[in-house]
């Protein structure tokens, strides 16, 4: 009996045998497969390492080159969609459509743009909301200093302009970049969402600057920052002139005047809950030159221009016989202004800035 049950245990060892070798087999597979997880991950950091380590310029291209699955997912968000715009918004719209397309010419728009950015000390990391982006000069710029880990987004009404931002930067292969087409006075993003919210040029656009500034304070996160251009009530020569001459009909255009002085801006600011403020000046502008004298009678707007933050357009009310009266008595004021280098336009910039404090 002995004997028969060392056999057959035995015999159950040797049955056991293969399934243990299996079973070993299966934690080696288990080992290697680990280790090839390992060596992946070594790779993934390492091609990560070297990616922020290159220059802004190579990093670029080295981007318009994958064939990521995610590539323009952001970007690809926007302008099919129709946007419900009132009179005055879809005139600024239309007009800022038609203007798409040269927008970007001259140095001008993109030298101010710039130094909005330059003000505002962009770091990387952070997520930036550009009101108004227009064809995307602001918008470019900052995700070019946020990189990977920050974000971007570009609001404006404008499809025309949405158009050539979106050209522009599938040109440059940035990621990091989302063009929505949206009213700045109505938007929906979450409450404290954005680090820096920024303005080129467009405040003065807004129908309600006190509501607005409001909402965007909303969306800044504590000790966000907000930047705008404001431009002096004596910038633009044919808009000065134009006032001028339209107050003595009884006709009072706001344009640039709502935000025309440094305390003005502040006052904006402090109103909306930002501090600190800090608004920085800067003259610019340039000469029209005689020979474009014509060129300065075209600053001249009628009624059926939209015009900064009235509508409908006061020129309007006038008839047609003394809207002539006024573009005559207009020309003839620009005549008076002329010097030997041209007529000088005054484009005075306040760089205003605030921040949403920490509570």
């Amino acid at each position: 009996m002995a004997l028969q049950r060392n056999t057959l245990t035995l015999q159950s060892d040797a049955l056991a045998l293969p399934w243990d070798a299996l079973a070993l087999q299966s934690d080696a597979l288990t080992l290697q497969r680990d280790a090839l997880a390992l060596q992946r991950d070594a790779l993934t950091l390492q091609r990560d390492a070297l990616i922020c380590s290159l220059p802004l310029g190579i990093l670029i291209s080295v981007l318009a080159l994958c064939k990521c699955k995610t590539k323009n997912t952001l970007s690809k968000r926007i302008m099919n969609e129709q946007l419900e715009l009132n009179e005055y918004k879809q005139q600024i719209a239309d007009l800022y459509s038609r203007r798409g397309e040269t927008y970007d010419e001259g140095d001008w728009h993109p030298r101010i743009a710039h130094r909005l950015v330059e003000h505002a000390h962009i770091s990387q990391g952070q997520h930036v909301l550009d009101i108004a982006t227009g064809t995307g000069m602001v918008a470019i710029e900052a995700a070019q200093l946020v990189g990977f880990a920050g974000r971007v987004v570009g609001v404006d009404i404008s499809t025309g302009m949405l158009e050539q931002a979106k050209r522009k930067i599938e040109a440059l292969g940035l990621n990091n970049i989302e063009f929505v087409l949206a009213d700045a006075e109505k938007l929906n993003f979450p409450d404290n969402s954005f680090d820096v919210v920024l303005c080129s040029s467009a405040l003065i656009w807004m129908a309600d600057i006190p509501k607005t500034l409001r909402l965007w304070h909303q969306l800044l996160k504590p000790g966000g920052l907000i930047g705008f251009h404001a431009f002096a009530d004596t910038a633009f020569v044919g808009g000065v002139t134009v006032q001028k001459v339209a107050q003595k009909y009884g006709v009072s255009l706001a344009l640039s005047k709502p935000t025309g002085t440094i305390e003005k801006c502040y006052d904006l600011l402090k109103t909306a809950g930002f501090e600190p403020i800090e608004i920085k000046s800067e003259q610019d502008g340039s000469y029209i030159r005689l020979d474009s004298l014509e060129q300065a009678k075209g600053m001249w707007f009628g009624g059926s221009h939209p015009v900064p933050g009235q509508f409908p357009n006061p020129m309007k009310q006038l008839s047609s016989g003394q809207l002539e009266e006024v573009k005559a008595e207009f020309e003839a004021e620009l005549a008076t202004l002329v010097t030997e280098q041209g007529i000088w336009n005054d484009v005075t910039i306040f760089y205003t800035f605030g921040r949403k404090p920490i509570a």
